[in-house]
């Protein structure tokens, strides 16, 4: 069976590593010219090392990435401690697999060497896709046996499929920065916090072994900016003057801040389908979410386990579809909406539904 996935970021990266290692002939059609080490963090906890350990990418991984000992919640102004996950060694007895802090880009950098060079198209940019055909900008053409479109939060099969959907903005703005440790004039106050404001909240972690690179992103209320574009630059005044009244070694951190990127924060409705004949969605493109759990792109790699599991097991593409949409639907659509009300971690909080998940052995439900 020929499969062609529609983006390469990390959900259809890890989704084509994965039928690659088991015998599929993938295609990966990307519309960027060239991958850029994007100055984003991001966190994977053990439900997605899981699957990157199926991918043989997990000693690369921990060369790369900051394994962190704690995760503190704090209250933004006296430092206090409000709730603790203990991570490290009992964290990954607990649930088979570490949780490591590091840059998106190495992330993705890892996922793209699992995949052999002649599977990775980029320059393809997909205007639409009629049947399991992909029509490119351009005029040329792919044909395959069955379609993914894992093509992000705008994605335009998402709206061929199901009709046009406008984002609802919930009124607030994410800043965010990757920048070197040795311009703080002190270390991080822990190896990853989230500090709690009244009507904001700023989480911090290195991204290396070393600690010698930092990462900060924010949610701050900000109705008027509208612009949901990663690339898009912010005013450090204005980070800096919305974070005030927070703890000192916040403030020092964005005062160390040399450059800062912002973009708005939009929710859609969860999805009731999640395909329709041989072409389905996955990550952002079905499930979009913001990012209060650090777990958007962790979700689309357990859909990619699952999927390629789902492909395995039925030589109808349409079926096995049906049943990838039936075993991941609910517990998307739960940490959809846990995200949204942003209370993970603030208090005492049961973890194991999330970081206790394995996408690679739970059980297929049937199709529905």
């Amino acid at each position: 069976m020929r499969i062609a996935i529609i983006g390469a970021g990390i959900g259809g990266l890890t989704l084509a590593g994965l039928l690659h290692r088991r015998g599929f002939m993938v295609d990966v059609y990307e519309q960027a010219q060239r991958f850029a080490r994007v100055g984003a963090g991001i966190q994977q906890s053990s439900n997605a090392l899981k699957v990157l350990r199926a991918l043989g990418l997990e000693d690369r991984l921990r060369a790369t990435a900051f394994a962190p000992e704690v995760w503190n919640n704090r209250e933004w102004d006296s430092g206090a401690v409000k709730h603790t996950l203990t991570l490290g060694a009992r964290f990954e007895q607990r649930y088979g697999a570490p949780y490591l802090l590091l840059h998106r880009g190495d992330l993705h950098a890892a996922l793209e060497s699992a995949l052999p060079a002649a599977s990775l198209h980029l320059g393809h940019a997909v205007e639409r896709v009629d049947g399991t055909t992909l029509h490119f900008t351009g005029g040329s053409t792919a044909s395959a046996d069955a379609v993914v479109a894992a093509d992000g939060v705008h994605s335009p099969v998402r709206t061929q499929l199901f009709g046009a959907e406008a984002p609802r903005f919930n009124g607030r703005v994410a800043y965010r920065a990757t920048f070197p440790a040795s311009l703080m004039a002190e270390p991080l106050l822990d190896d990853c916090t989230k500090w709690w404001g009244p009507d904001r909240h700023i989480v911090m972690y290195y991204t290396k072994p070393d600690r010698s690179e930092v990462y900060f992103v924010t949610s701050v209320p900000e109705p008027d900016w509208r612009t949901e574009s990663w690339s898009s630059k912010g005013d450090l005044t204005e980070l800096r003057a919305a974070f005030a009244g927070f703890h000192p070694r916040v403030r020092a951190v964005l005062e160390a801040c040399p450059e800062v990127h912002k973009w708005a924060l939009v929710e859609r409705e969860p999805l009731p389908r999640w395909h329709q004949g041989r072409v389905a969605l996955l990550g952002d493109a079905c499930h979009p979410m913001v990012p209060y759990m650090a777990q958007g792109a962790t979700s689309a790699i357990e859909d990619a386990a699952v999927l390629a599991r789902c492909l395995q097991a039925e030589s109808d593409p349409e079926r096995a579809f049906a049943r990838y949409t039936a075993t991941r639907h609910a517990r998307a659509s739960e940490i959809q909406l846990t995200s949204h009300r942003n209370e993970w971690m603030s208090t005492r909080t049961d973890p194991d539904w999330v970081y206790g998940y394995d996408a690679l052995a739970t059980p297929l439900a049937e199709a529905a």
